[in-house]
């Protein structure tokens, strides 16, 4: 299976077709929030429209929580937040939004509600597990110059998934590996990067760059 994977466009998808190009062939394609920047929700319209198939999705905490009702009635979107998605061997789920933060942004949870709504979706998945997530697990992809921000919640069940794809910290694109669980940051899809992924018995990961 390939997956290409996005975040962080923050409402600019100028970069998007270069990036479909640049990928080539793959299955599905999954996007880990900040569609939008703080909104209008009907701006992640014309990103969907940009698929020809059906995509996996979060928002993130610059997307208003409004956000989901427009996801989940949209035929091109799959919305994963708090909520799982099977095919064959393979259990897709989401988080949306992101760990508290100091900027008081639009979609932010608890780091208790994260683990309760983790927990409660590992506990009806079977499979392999793929989280697509906003945040990162604390400890992961998510270094800052003062420190690590990502979920403490998150980061409790690494070992729980083979793949989780996050966003949130645009300074923390890469691969990183704990306990048995490959965490992928693809960039900044706002400035043209994402990444392919390919899970097979085991995962690879090639970044892609349109700059």
């Amino acid at each position: 299976m390939k997956l290409l994977a996005l975040s962080d466009l923050h409402g600019d998808y100028s970069h998007i077709n270069a990036i479909l190009d640049k990928a080539g062939d793959f299955d599905y394609v999954l996007i880990a929030g900040d569609i939008t920047d703080f909104g209008p929700d009907e701006k992640a319209l014309e990103l969907l429209g940009m698929f020809k198939d059906p995509v996996f999705v979060v928002p993130g905490n610059c997307d208003n929580p409004s956000l989901l009702k427009s996801l989940d009635d949209n035929k091109n979107a799959i919305n994963l937040h708090n909520s799982l998605y099977t095919m064959g061997e393979f259990t897709f789920m989401g988080l949306g939004g992101s760990n508290p933060t100091p900027f008081n942004t639009p979609f932010e949870l608890s780091e208790k509600k994260i683990g309760e709504y983790i927990g409660t979706l590992l506990s009806r998945s079977k499979g392999r597990n793929i989280l697509l997530s906003h945040a990162p697990p604390q400890n992961t992809t998510d270094k800052l110059p003062f420190g690590n921000v990502g979920s403490i919640a998150l980061s409790r069940y690494l070992g729980r998934f083979d793949l989780i794809v996050c966003g949130h910290i645009h300074e923390g694109r890469g691969v990183v590996h704990v306990n048995g669980t490959c965490i992928v940051n693809p960039g900044m899809a706002s400035k043209g990067q994402a990444a392919l992924i390919t899970i097979e018995d085991e995962i690879k990961v090639d970044f892609i760059d349109t700059n």
